[in-house]
């Protein structure tokens, strides 16, 4: 299957839910190019990008299962090409 580069958004707004997110995403790691985490305690809430190379099954599913943890949203990008 083909691989495509993406980037995941990721808005933390449950604290709780961190330890779970954090654990998908190792269970992921092999598909993980980096990972950038950016706290903003004036909103409460931490900003989390994650680049990624994946067939577009696996990082739609990476994405769904962040995006249904509680108190997380997520969205991916994709690039055009290869």
């Amino acid at each position: 299957m083909t691989s495509r580069v993406a980037i995941i958004g990721i808005i933390v707004e449950e604290e709780a839910s961190i330890e779970e997110l954090n654990q998908i995403l190792h269970e992921y790691g092999t598909y993980i190019i980096g990972r950038m985490g950016i706290p903003y305690p004036k909103k409460n809430i931490n900003i989390i990008s994650i680049a990624v190379d994946a067939p577009q099954n696996v990082i739609s599913a990476l994405s769904g299962k962040l995006g249904n943890l509680p108190g997380i949203s997520s969205k991916a990008a994709y690039s055009r090409g290869q």
